[in-house]
């Protein structure tokens, strides 16, 4: 299973990690990923990950 938001299709961003000394390795940043259980039309439900910034977007618009 990949690691990308269901509805937003966020997914990993590449950076690096820097030390005090200023040496840099590479890392990823993982988006925030919750599982949630969504109704659909026919009344059956679902899994899906969605992000947690995608969870309260949803929650502020309703």
């Amino acid at each position: 299973m990949s690691r990308k938001c269901a509805l937003t299709g966020k997914g990993p961003l590449v950076g690096n990690n820097v030390s005090h000394a200023n040496n840099k390795t590479k890392r990823r940043f993982l988006p925030n990923l919750r599982t949630v259980r969504v109704t659909l039309e026919d009344g059956t439900t679902q899994k899906i990950r969605v992000a947690a910034s995608t969870l309260r977007t949803m929650k502020k618009n309703g």
